[in-house]
């Protein structure tokens, strides 16, 4: 899966899919997918990064306490 790193625009591909669904999870593991050669994974913050649509991830991914706000 590739989201899209809000301040620099470029995607980025998502290594673990549990760790983007954990809402207790702040950070994930992925790497640029920029250039010809893969890039090294890296952690990026959840609130930095969007759908390449530009469509904000679910709160149900970020937010452990959702169920509790609606």
């Amino acid at each position: 899966m590739y989201l899209k790193h809000k301040p620099s625009s470029d995607l980025v591909e998502i290594l673990d899919i549990k760790e983007l669904v954990d809402p207790c999870r702040e950070n994930i593991t992925g790497r640029f997918h920029v250039g010809e050669e893969m890039q090294e994974p890296a952690s990026f913050q959840k609130a930095n990064l969007i759908f390449p649509s530009g469509e904000a991830l679910p709160q149900c991914w970020i937010d452990p306490d959702y169920k509790q706000k609606v």
